[in-house]
């Protein structure tokens, strides 16, 4: 978004005008994340979860670029050499630490930066293509974590790849051939193992490049805000640098210390004892689970279990599983409420903390749990309400609800420290967000 008030870049030393006038890096740099980025002036914390997302990512290229210097991506020493990378390798069990928990890390930002989104109508006109190129993200983030998880080739790596896998055989016809293209065999062997580690050495760097593109798009239409009303003028801004720069360094502080925190006081916390026994294809575990960050899509999966006409349990649960992700790409057309934030969607903000919220993490808890009841019954009850709440109940409260009165402007809501709750009725004419 080009802003008329905004500082514009011009070098003073010779060399750096020299470079601009050539190769225009200090200038993008300058307008991308300088004083010549004008940003909402009442960003509270939750709009630090992107600059912590992209921090994450840079730990996982790091650690990952070095661990594959000792990783060998053979079936008969993978496990081997992860176990060699712990012991022998000098800081190797830090770097592997480091880059294990850094996903999950990684997984959590990205869902707190998801949620802040829903809550604030971030997904809605003009961010839709920044929703939409982060949805990306997510799904290629999803990949990138399967496939590590199958590397270390333990217990669950092996059934894990097996069970994920097996899922394309539930599509009529071509499911099978697609299952046999993926792990290059009728089973995970040396030809999976080296797919999975080439893409997952790859789609990091694929990821970076989308979130190029994702903030390219944040900036044409410029950050959305608590209020969720648009820039009016200079009042309503402040310089990113060194305002939100201050802001995101204490953020990343925090973060780092978690991150630390997680790696030297319990660093397999969040992993599976299974996966520290060598894989063996003739010993199936008891209990086979993916990673955490999966297991809300991995209850919706085996919430299924009885065949719906002529259509297996199987490919409806894989379809439900997958189409649990995709119908968020559809959200800024399901939401037709012209109102952004939540702090003046009353009805929608009750659905938010006591719907949507409580169904994710039960989801979460439930695709954790082993396949037998009560936890069946409960994953086909909370699944059921989470496509409800996207189909269904959003669309009816983006009709029916009477949203609370809105402040005149940023710097009117912030002025009255009221930046995300309701003020006086004689704004009420405020500008809104247009329809998506």
């Amino acid at each position: 978004m080009s802003f008329p008030w905004a500082e514009q870049y011009k070098p003073k030393h010779p060399l750096m005008q020299w470079v601009d006038d050539r190769l225009p890096v200090p200038r993008l740099v300058y307008n991308a994340v300088g004083a010549g980025y004008p940003v909402p002036r009442n960003l509270n914390f939750f709009w630090n979860f992107g600059v912590l997302a992209g921090a994450a990512l840079a730990v996982q290229i790091i650690t990952g670029i070095v661990l594959a210097m000792s990783y060998a991506a053979n079936a008969g020493v993978a496990f081997d050499s992860v176990e060699r990378i712990m012991r022998d390798v000098n800081s190797g069990w830090l770097l592997r630490y480091a880059h294990a928990n850094g996903a999950s890390m990684f997984f959590i930002v990205v869902y707190l930066h998801i949620f802040r989104g829903l809550y604030y109508g971030s997904y809605k006109a003009p961010r839709e293509m920044v929703w939409l190129l982060g949805l990306v993200i997510y799904l290629l983030m999803m990949a990138t974590a399967f496939m590590g998880y199958v590397l270390p080739w333990g217990q669950m790596s092996f059934w894990g790849a097996k069970v994920i896998t097996g899922l394309f055989s539930a599509i009529p016809l071509v499911g099978e051939p697609i299952q046999v293209w993926l792990l290059g065999g009728f089973a995970p062997d040396n030809a999976a193992l080296n797919r999975f580690f080439s893409l997952h050495y790859l789609l990091p760097f694929v990821i970076a490049g989308v979130i190029v593109l994702h903030i390219w798009a944040l900036h044409i239409p410029g950050s959305n805000n608590p209020t969720g009303i648009e820039v009016k003028g200079p009042q309503d801004t402040v310089p990113f640098h060194p305002y939100y720069t201050a802001k995101d360094g204490f953020g990343l502080g925090v973060f780092l210390l978690v991150f630390a925190a997680l790696i030297f006081f319990a660093p397999n916390f969040l992993g599976h004892p299974d996966n520290y026994i060598p894989a063996n294809p003739l010993s199936t575990p008891a209990h086979i689970v993916p990673e955490w960050y999966f297991w809300p899509f991995y209850a919706i999966l085996r919430a299924f279990t009885v065949d719906i006409l002529f259509v297996p349990a199987k490919l409806m649960g894989v379809l439900a599983m997958f189409s649990a992700i995709l119908l968020l790409f559809f959200l800024p057309w399901l939401d037709r409420s012209p109102v952004r934030s939540s702090n003046y969607r009353p009805i929608y903000k009750k659905f938010f903390w006591f719907g949507l919220i409580p169904t994710v993490l039960a989801l979460g808890y439930l695709g954790g749990a082993p396949a037998e009841e009560p936890y069946v019954m409960l994953s086909q009850f909370f699944a059921a309400y989470y496509f409800a709440h996207f189909l269904i109940i959003i669309p009816i409260i983006s009709r029916i609800e009477r949203p609370l009165p809105m402040p005149g402007s940023i710097t009117d809501a912030v002025l009255k420290g009221q930046s995300g709750s309701t003020i006086s009725t004689s704004t009420q004419t405020a500008q809104t967000a247009p329809a998506a």
